[in-house]
């Protein structure tokens, strides 16, 4: 799962729109579902656009201001071409799950029963024999990315080292979360935690195991009760690694052997690659883009799930500070400063996913999903998410139709 270090247009001011990538001229046009108000066609012809340059077969696009859904598309068909994507259709959502675990972890911290700074080791049990600067590491840390964790520098992602953590510990696969665990603290840590970020997904696999303690519920039923139910978002679900042939098919040019059995049977990456039960909380959820915009209101303080206050507390700036392009990363965020207000953005990327939630200071929120992404020979697909907010933001007249009840 990739991370955008640098997101320039979210900086504050808007920038001329490329054409290579997003042309408002038409394209061949996939076929599509939802609806989409004249105020915002020029955004749809665009995905449409960038969609068929880079022949997506399955994609969604949703747009919400001030709370109300305002465009909900889907583009393309799943199911062998049987069936249409529809705005509701799940797709997996790879990285955008963590912010789902961030609004899980604050909600915890909302109702008392739990510390940002608790100790992470003592209260999941972690043995800190081997690398003692692992009782330096506390929640607030792994919210921010700030673990002690390097996998550019150690090489290894223990959320897609399951053969040689299988090897390691002399157990079959698949291998669960407490072999990761064994395994990624019997190593030493990279760097001081919280001396400096650096972006790992076992950061959040640790904040799900943190969840089930202090929760005593399973990950996935946690969020589900307190987050998702109470936002009125209740299709999300953790994905299987293979998932059925009657869904979105997950389209990628890597293979590798199944991670899920020691059969070393070469499979395509989506269908096996990785285990995602284990990345639950990192990046193991399915959602459509509606759901996600309208579990963005969690995070607008205008649900009951987490108050104005509890959020001040998650945009507060991490103890390193703001990193060279004024932003910061905060439970499953990056997070910038604009006007009186934030910009909050993330994406998701895995073989066969990619996914894209921009939370504006302006009210507006967009989401989209695909069922591929960039690989060697395609073209460009993280420009989107950039160039989307400065077609966003240069919008003047908004629909004032509530899309809400045709999808919740």
């Amino acid at each position: 799962m990739t991370m955008l270090t640098r997101r320039a247009l979210l900086v504050g001011g808007a920038a001329t729109v490329p054409t290579v990538l997003l042309s408002p001229r038409a394209l061949a046009a996939p076929p599509v579902t939802g609806q989409v108000p004249a105020q915002l066609a020029g955004l749809d012809t665009r995905l449409k656009n960038f969609i068929a340059a880079r022949s997506v077969s399955s994609a969604q696009f949703a747009v919400g201001r001030h709370g109300k859904l305002l465009l909900a598309r889907g583009y393309g068909t799943y199911n062998a071409g049987a069936a249409k994507v529809q705005p509701t259709t799940l797709f997996r959502l790879a990285s955008l799950s963590k912010h789902i675990t961030g609004a899980a972890i604050m909600r915890l911290v909302q109702d008392r029963k739990l510390s940002l700074g608790a100790k992470v080791a003592p209260l999941l049990g972690l043995s800190t024999s081997a690398e003692p600067r692992l009782a330096d590491i506390t929640v607030l840390r792994l919210m921010h990315q700030l673990s002690g964790w390097d996998k550019a520098a150690s090489g290894k992602d223990y959320l897609f080292s399951d053969h040689a953590i299988s090897a390691a510990l002399d157990v079959p696969l698949p291998i669960t979360h407490a072999h990761i665990l064994k395994y990624a603290t019997s190593r030493p840590l990279d760097f001081a935690p919280g001396s400096r970020m650096s972006y790992n997904n076992l950061n959040f696999t640790l904040l799900g195991r943190v969840i089930e303690k202090v929760s005593g519920l399973p990950y996935a039923t946690y969020v589900q009760r307190h987050i998702l139910g109470p936002a009125g978002v209740t299709r999300p679900r953790i994905s299987p690694s293979v998932p059925p042939s009657t869904g979105v098919r997950y389209e990628s040019k890597f293979t590798t052997k199944t991670v899920l059995d020691d059969s070393g049977t070469v499979v395509p990456h989506p269908y096996g690659g990785a285990n995602y039960p284990n990345l639950d909380s990192t990046g193991g959820w399915m959602a459509s883009a509606v759901d996600l915009v309208r579990l963005s209101r969690v995070f607008d303080g205008s649900t009951s799930v987490l108050t104005k206050t509890t959020l001040a507390r998650l945009w507060a700036e991490p103890e390193i500070g703001r990193n060279e392009h004024g932003s910061w990363y905060s439970g499953g965020w990056w997070v910038r400063r604009a006007g009186s207000g934030f910009n909050t953005w993330h994406n998701g990327s895995l073989p066969g996913t990619y996914t894209i939630l921009t939370r504006t200071n302006f009210g507006v929120c967009f989401a989209a999903t695909f069922n591929r992404r960039e690989e060697t020979g395609s073209p460009d697909f993280d420009a989107l998410q950039d160039e989307l907010y400065d077609a966003v933001a240069a919008i003047r007249t908004w629909p004032t139709t509530d899309l809400t009840s045709r999808y919740f």
